[in-house]
């Protein structure tokens, strides 16, 4: 069975008790049990989250050498983090999808969200749908 990653940038962590009102009232643990019954065996979820830009950088280096494909969500550093750009961009140059993910919908929130410096390298970007934009982004890779 080949694996998807599924990464997670700063204070998602929190998810669950962070702005339910932006984020929903589930946790990241309920997220992982979700798209494993979604993958229904199909694929493996390998779910991580850091507050650490070096460490995220590092998780779409291991995605590149093995070849698995990667949901993001990568929070905070879609606006301004141009190492976590170059290293999404090195994973689909290799032909691996990286789909943006987003739990709320950025361009219906502050000015400063509206930039996703990840949305012109990733293979899709899926957002505004809660825990649906993850699913949403499985499904795409369970389809091709």
């Amino acid at each position: 069975m080949s694996s998807v990653l599924v990464l997670n940038g700063p204070n998602l962590g929190r998810l669950g008790s962070r702005e339910p009102d932006v984020y929903g009232s589930q946790d990241l643990d309920s997220l992982r049990r979700l798209l494993e019954t979604d993958a229904a065996g199909q694929l493996s979820i390998d779910l991580r989250q850091t507050n650490d830009e070096a460490e995220l950088v590092s998780w779409l280096y291991e995605a590149v050498d093995t070849a698995t494909p990667v949901i993001l969500n990568p929070a905070a550093f879609t606006h301004y983090s141009y190492a976590l750009r170059d290293a999404a961009a090195l994973v689909t140059k290799a032909g691996v999808p990286l789909i943006e993910v987003h739990i709320s919908n950025p361009h219906a929130r502050e000015t400063f969200r509206h930039t996703s410096v990840i949305s012109g390298i990733a293979t899709g970007v899926i957002a505004g749908f809660g825990f649906g934009s993850y699913r949403l982004a499985l499904a795409s890779l369970l389809w091709h």
